[in-house]
């Protein structure tokens, strides 16, 4: 199953990506995100699967579609039958409205349980590569984090990079970890491609700190498990409804408790995809030509420990041949 899932789900980030990268730099963020929704949807509902929402882009009475609980795709009896679903039809909205890179489409998909149902409230999160996964703790200061993740990688602090969002509550933890002699990347959205980053080697990025959202911290959780990195998080609830929905959804509202990778994403047929939209470290934007368009793609599969970069060209008008240089 998880094989023909992996092919299905990044047909459905490239429709997303498609649709939002239309929107580049014309300043309709909101525009951009209603695309890549309308987009993934419609996709969805062509795949062979019998999927449910469980991240998505609100409640029922909040979001017209990929709400939590919708049901996705054709439900006729396929074989990915109970496939649940996480979504960020685009992460980095404000990235597309200005032109700027880094913005992706993506999900994570699993069997049925297999993906934390998170609230939409924020995650304190840490999260690090293969190396220095099992050597962090998230309940100890940035700075000895910061440390122990140099020790990991046998390198001196002042050769690790950590990324961070640019948010005013972060500016105690920016000091911290700057008084380490570390270096930081400051991004202004994307924390599930910047932790993609720092488990992939070459990209010259180690962790990533910081608080974000919590349904962006499930879909990380999935990216990691397949690259076999790791992330530690605890609920930071901004308001009591946020602590109230959190013991309806998850039983409990204690900040207190460290979710680990397998806590989030604790599937075994688990799969993640993500398409570029805008120029990233990762991926490479959506690009037109005359008559189609090309994608880059992130696809993993967990059981499968497969990790395929898909580079698609898409053919709108078979009348009109593109000049594709391949």
């Amino acid at each position: 199953m998880e094989k023909l899932l992996a092919l299905e789900m990044v047909r459905v980030t490239e429709a997303a990506a498609i649709a939002s990268a239309r929107f580049m730099g014309k300043g309709q963020r909101d525009e951009a995100d209603q695309a890549a929704t309308e987009a993934m949807r419609r996709t969805m509902d062509e795949t062979d699967i019998a999927g449910t929402i469980v991240i998505g882009e609100g409640e029922r009475d909040e979001a017209p579609m990929l709400y939590i609980g919708e049901q996705v795709g054709r439900h006729d009896g396929s074989e990915m039958e109970h496939v649940d679903i996480a979504v960020d039809p685009l992460e980095g909205t404000n990235l597309v409205a200005t032109g700027q890179g880094g913005a992706i489409t993506v999900l994570a998909a699993s069997e049925k349980g297999g993906l934390t149902n998170a609230p939409d409230t924020y995650l304190e999160k840490l999260a690090v590569g293969p190396v220095a996964a099992g050597c962090v703790d998230i309940t100890r200061p940035a700075a000895e984090n910061t440390q122990r993740i140099a020790e990991a990688l046998r390198r001196r602090v002042s050769d690790i990079t950590v990324i961070i969002l640019d948010r005013p509550r972060h500016a105690d933890l920016i000091a911290e970890v700057r008084s380490t002699g570390a270096r930081i990347k400051l991004i202004t959205d994307g924390d599930v491609s910047a932790a993609i980053a720092c488990a992939v080697q070459g990209t010259g990025v180690h962790a990533v700190m910081g608080i974000g959202g919590a349904p962006e911290g499930v879909i990380t959780a999935a990216a990691l498990r397949c690259l076999g990195g790791e992330i530690q998080a605890r609920f930071r609830f901004r308001n009591d409804e946020e602590r109230e929905r959190a013991k309806k959804m998850l039983g409990h509202a204690d900040e207190d408790r460290v979710y680990r990778t397998e806590d989030l994403a604790g599937g075994e047929q688990l799969v993640f995809a993500a398409t570029g939209v805008t120029e990233g470290e990762l991926l490479q934007g959506v690009r037109f030509f005359g008559g189609g368009a090309r994608t880059h793609s992130l696809v993993m599969a967990y059981q499968t420990k497969q990790v395929r970069f898909v580079d698609t060209v898409h053919m709108f008008d078979r009348d009109r041949p593109p000049a594709v240089r391949l």
